[in-house]
């Protein structure tokens, strides 16, 4: 085989890969999956009934670190009455990888929370699982664990 039918083939499979899993803003389908993830996190921290639910699905599954699995209608109920109450969020170390109509984002959360009045910092590591329903991406699964000490 050529050099050059060796290269076009590496820079092919290279784009193909990049393609699949890309870090946040990168260009591509999971774009609008990371932005209305985005809205999440701001919706989180300075909670909106209207803005949480029409990023939310209906069959919403929102595990917890500590074991514990909202609903979409538990999710919105706790950060509106200030029992889950974030006063930062910031993301980091996010990537998107789509697959048809899902987006699955992965990334590090850290917070400051002051849940029912008690301040607090956390450190996770959080799978989101986005859907595309009617035109929209919705939030269907989220996961957290604790990273390892």
């Amino acid at each position: 085989m050529k050099i050059k039918t060796m290269l076009g083939l590496l820079a092919g499979s290279l784009a193909l890969c990049a393609c699949t899993v890309m870090p946040a803003g990168s260009a591509g389908a999971g774009d609008s999956a990371v932005a209305s993830a985005e809205k999440l996190r701001v919706a989180m921290v300075d909670p909106d009934q209207a803005v949480l639910s029409s990023l939310v699905a209906e069959e919403l599954s929102y595990g917890h670190s500590g074991g514990k699995v909202d609903t979409k209608a538990s999710f919105i109920g706790d950060l509106m009455a200030g029992n889950s109450d974030f006063v930062s969020i910031d993301i980091t170390d996010q990537t998107a990888k789509v697959v048809g109509d899902i987006t699955i984002i992965r990334h590090t959360l850290v917070a400051k929370t002051n849940d029912r009045g008690v301040a607090g910092n956390v450190k996770l590591h959080v799978l989101q699982v986005w859907q595309r329903q009617g035109g929209a991406w919705k939030l269907v699964a989220r996961q957290a664990v604790r990273p390892p000490a």
